[in-house]
């Protein structure tokens, strides 16, 4: 596909947010998220003559994005296997409620308990809105493994929101 840069800055302005809130999901501290997506658009603007039509640019861009973030977990994993506890913390909208911000920590909370690929599976899921055949593409695992390890991360996170006492079902 043929792109200059202000066809993919375009393509990219649709896309940015979600991109954004699953780095997040996936790397669970606002740097690392900003550092992945900036590699990942980069990658992407290098390697934009790849994609064979404008219409798969969010899927491209998310196996991109998901392929930068295990690459940056290896190597995190690498150098510190200790994890900062409080990154949650500096998620915070200080001009929220109190009610949104409680949500938002019980919400980190629940995603906290989940495993790297469960973490993708509902990042992709709910931040990208990919079905789980799509899912299956983007991560290289079966179609029923995506919609069973979906539906038992789901489980986890209901078991965490309700046993914070937030009241959510």
């Amino acid at each position: 596909m043929k792109c200059d840069a202000a066809a993919f800055a375009g393509m990219y302005e649709t896309i940015y947010k979600d991109l954004y809130r699953y780095a997040l999901c996936m790397m669970r501290n606002p740097h690392d998220a900003e550092d992945v997506v900036s590699e990942t658009v980069i990658k992407g603007y290098e390697r934009i003559h790849t994609l064979r039509s404008e219409d798969a640019f969010k899927s491209w861009m998310f196996t991109i994005l998901s392929n930068v973030c295990k690459r940056k977990w290896k190597a995190m994993a690498k150098q510190s296997p200790v994890e900062n506890e409080n990154v949650w913390e500096q998620l915070s909208d200080e001009a929220a409620g109190e009610d949104v911000m409680n949500l938002r920590l019980d919400l980190r909370r629940a995603l906290a308990v989940l495993s790297e690929e469960e973490r993708m599976i509902i990042g992709l899921s709910v931040y990208g809105g990919y079905q789980s055949q799509e899912i299956s593409k983007i991560l290289h695992i079966k179609d029923g493994t995506v919609r069973s390890k979906r539906s038992r991360a789901i489980g986890k996170m209901s078991m965490v929101l309700k046993k914070g006492g937030a009241g959510y079902e």
